[in-house]
């Protein structure tokens, strides 16, 4: 959960003149892989101040294990890395940005390499894995398990040896800043100094990551609760897709630990899921057995947990070589002999709140609706993804579309903006120590309400009763009036209220999102479900890409 408390924000009629104020040419906000490779190509045109609001290792980027897919293979094409993006997206993948997944992210891998980025090696060639959906070892590795923090660290180098690039840490995004329908940058909290920070700039960048630790079960770092989400909703973007949440089928389940991350990469290699019965039921369910996509596996497993006693499976690698286990996969092994689990014979897991597939709608460049506000990384909605990511798309994405981002803000016209208006600085905030207790109470309030009626099977019943329980907590918590207004609470009711509207909107089951009372598939909805702030919800086609 996250554990900052409440920042209230008190309205007043009168200005207070003494903060901090910052101009740069890009203000890049978030330190994922998004971010940082932003940051890293920003650079070269203009100065950048790159944000986070904890450390800048904190991110789901840093402790991403499987890997980052991408045609390096000769036996490959990018055809079939199009197809396996397209069926794993289940009709929700517009198909032209996924083309330009496939075939500008082998250059963007080509460039980490020639700038010295190292990948495991096997013969003198690339060593690459095999995940779930995929039908080409296709998957490049760092470390074995440690892709992400290998090539966050490899990142933060070149971003921290950068004059053009200033890193501020500990300052969280809390507004941002528009004028007549253009973003001119953000306001930020600085949670050391407890005082606001503005920024102002050509061109913003939001990489915040996605919304998946507002879920018990998940496994994510505490700070990624959707902020992004919130303050993009609240600036007026239009956000698409988000009832598809993808919950990861193997976290590690333990009395002390619900949330480690078993890479998919370990059933790439070979290991079997079994129930308490030591019984394997995966190939009844789908032609790909352990490797069929993310949201059958993580049903499956569900499925199974409904009819035992205990709530979780085993993933069994008694077959699987032990010396190639603690080779591929040292810092998972590591873990589960921390927890006292051999993972040479079998690893308790359970699914977890994992990627949150939707987010704010973009084009292919990654522009939002806000003129001068790029989105990339999981935040957006790039239309990669539809219905269901892809295993290890998603850091090449981030390559991908942050690049075409930076590059595409060359061509736009934007002035640089210098703001001396002094109205910028009315709102004020204060953090409200006495509140951490009632703070962490609705966090766990709503992560049990998504938990238990937006979690990985649905219906119309638990989705309504979710809603009524997220009015009452606005109710009893936020306590909204003419004097004070929870930011970061409201923004956590925010959230979860998009996810289960949008669930509640899409009547079938397609992909991540599973309604037991609408179960199958229907062409009415081949399209994606958008929201937008004081607008009723609405749809668009799918391969549209007018914003």
């Amino acid at each position: 959960m996250y554990k900052n408390p409440a920042l209230n924000h008190k309205k007043s009629n009168f200005a207070v003149y003494n903060r901090k104020m910052h101009h740069y040419d890009y203000i890049i906000v978030g330190s994922g892989l998004a971010g940082l490779y932003s940051s890293h190509i920003a650079a070269r045109y203009g100065k950048v101040a790159l944000i986070t609001k904890s450390g800048i290792r904190e991110s789901n980027s840093y402790f991403a294990q499987g890997g980052i897919a991408a045609v390096t293979d000769e036996e490959d094409a990018t055809e079939f890395h199009f197809e396996d993006t397209v069926v794993a997206g289940r009709g929700l993948s517009d198909h032209d940005a996924v083309n330009i997944l496939v075939r500008e992210g082998p250059e963007r891998i080509k460039e980490l390499i020639d700038e010295g980025m190292e990948f495991d090696m096997k013969d003198g060639e690339l060593a690459l894995g095999l995940e779930g959906g995929h039908h080409k070892r296709r998957i490049l590795h760092a470390g074995g398990d440690v892709t992400g923090r290998r090539i966050t660290d490899f990142m933060i180098k070149k971003v921290s040896r950068n004059c053009n690039i200033e890193i501020f840490e500990n300052l969280a995004a809390i507004e941002i800043l528009t004028d007549n329908g253009t973003c001119i940058g953000i306001r930020t909290w600085d949670l050391i100094k407890e005082s606001q920070r503005v920024f102002t700039g050509r061109f913003t960048i939001f990489a915040t990551g996605g919304a998946s630790a507002i879920y018990s079960n998940t496994t994510n770092p505490s700070t990624s609760i959707g902020d992004g989400v919130a303050l993009a909703y609240r600036a007026g973007c239009m956000l698409a897709d988000m009832e598809f949440i993808q919950f990861h089928p193997t976290a590690i389940h333990t009395e002390i630990e619900k949330s480690y991350l078993i890479s998919e990469a370990v059933r790439g290699e070979g290991a079997h899921l079994i129930n308490l019965k030591g019984e394997r039921f995966m190939p009844n369910l789908h032609e790909g057995a352990e490797l069929a996509p993310r949201d059958v596996v993580a049903r499956s497993i569900y499925k199974q947990i409904q009819v035992q006693e205990e709530p979780y499976v085993y993933l069994s690698l008694k077959h699987v070589d032990p010396e190639k286990l603690k080779t591929r996969f040292p810092n998972i092994f590591a873990k589960c002999a921390s927890l006292g689990i051999d993972m040479t014979d079998k690893i308790p897991v359970a699914p977890a709140a994992h990627y949150m597939v939707g987010g704010v709608k973009t084009d292919l460049y990654g522009r939002s609706t806000i003129k001068n506000l790029f989105v990339c990384g999981e935040l957006a909605s790039t239309g990669v993804m539809g219905a269901n990511r892809l295993a290890s798309n998603s850091l090449l994405e981030c390559l991908v579309f942050g690049h075409r981002a930076v590059e595409r803000s060359r061509e736009e016209l934007a002035e640089d903006i210098k703001i001396f208006n002094k109205e910028i600085f009315k709102e004020e905030f204060h953090i409200d120590h006495t509140r951490q207790e009632e703070f962490s109470r609705l966090s766990r309030s709503i992560a049990e309400i998504l938990t238990k009626h937006a979690g990985i099977v649905r219906n119309e019943k638990l989705l309504m009763e979710g809603l009524i329980k997220l009015e009452l907590e606005r109710i009893v918590y936020v306590r909204e009036n003419s004097e004070i207004f929870d930011l970061v609470g409201e923004n956590l009711i925010i959230v979860a209220e998009l996810i289960i509207k949008s669930a509640l909107t899409r009547r079938e089951s397609r992909g991540g999102h599973y309604r037991e009372d609408y179960p199958n598939e229907s062409e009415k909805y081949i399209q994606h479900i958008i929201q937008q702030r004081g607008e009723e919800i609405s749809s668009l086609p799918v391969n549209n890409r007018d914003l």
